[in-house]
């Protein structure tokens, strides 16, 4: 059977159409949850393109789509968000995070788990030691700092977002005061495909956040873990009380 060539008529349309679904992809990855309108927005595109990809990533499993959050919502049908499925996920991964894994692999068996911890922790020293910088500029302020994190995060391909969550106030009861904090996000892991056969790395993440922030963070969900995003729970002092003040 002779070689079929495709002309470059048809050629190139295909590869410009895939190119951009890969960009949505990417942006998925890096964004999600996020609608077909904010897609479009962020790449440029009409949502009718956009949706066009989207359908073409879930019919290949990459993505999963959910009912976005209420907030800020008007009426009609629910608008749908979207983040990557765990083929998603491996479709973003490079030949160099199976080779990172198989390192790994390799010093575990060697040398022990106890020698990829401290791996671990000198991979995220590095980072902890340029972030330290950038948050002493931000001041002493829990959510300043968060803030500054979330930049350096971002930079550095994490996609990192924070929003407020509990009862900052302490108004709202008793408890609510030891709920009130930031949570802070980050939806895509470079060391993602590692993470997921050693914790470690997201240990000595956990604790470089503690020290960077001054205070004992949580860590609620992992990407590596099977979660659509990182989240990481940093509490914050409840600001004093108005009535109390005014007395």
């Amino acid at each position: 059977m002779g070689v079929v060539n495709i002309p470059a008529s048809t050629a190139v349309p295909q590869v410009l159409e895939s190119r951009t679904r890969d960009r949505v992809l990417q942006a998925i990855g890096e964004h999600g949850p996020v609608t077909a309108t904010a897609l479009a927005e962020d790449l440029g595109l009409t949502v009718p393109a956009v949706r066009r990809h989207l359908d073409n990533l879930a019919e290949s499993h990459l993505i999963e789509d959910r009912e976005a959050s209420p907030a800020g919502r008007g009426r009609g049908r629910p608008a749908r968000a979207y983040v990557l499925s765990e083929g998603g996920h491996q479709a973003l991964e490079s030949d160099y995070d199976h080779l990172a894994t198989e390192a790994l692999r390799f010093l575990s068996a060697e040398a022990g788990d106890e020698a990829v911890r401290r791996f671990a922790e000198s991979r995220v020293g590095q980072l902890e030691q340029r972030y330290a910088v950038e948050l002493a500029a931000a001041g002493t302020g829990t959510a300043q700092r968060v803030q500054a994190l979330v930049t350096a995060l971002t930079r550095d391909g994490f996609a990192a977002s924070a929003r407020p969550v509990g009862d900052p106030t302490g108004t709202a009861g008793s408890g609510a005061t030891g709920l009130s904090g930031i949570q802070l996000c980050q939806g895509h892991c470079p060391v993602q495909h590692a993470a997921r056969e050693f914790p470690q790395f997201c240990d000595a993440e956990t604790d470089a956040f503690s020290r960077l922030l001054g205070v004992h963070v949580q860590r609620l969900a992992t990407l590596a873990q099977g979660d659509h995003v990182c989240t990481t729970f940093v509490p914050t002092k409840p600001e004093p009380s108005t009535e109390r003040s005014s007395r």
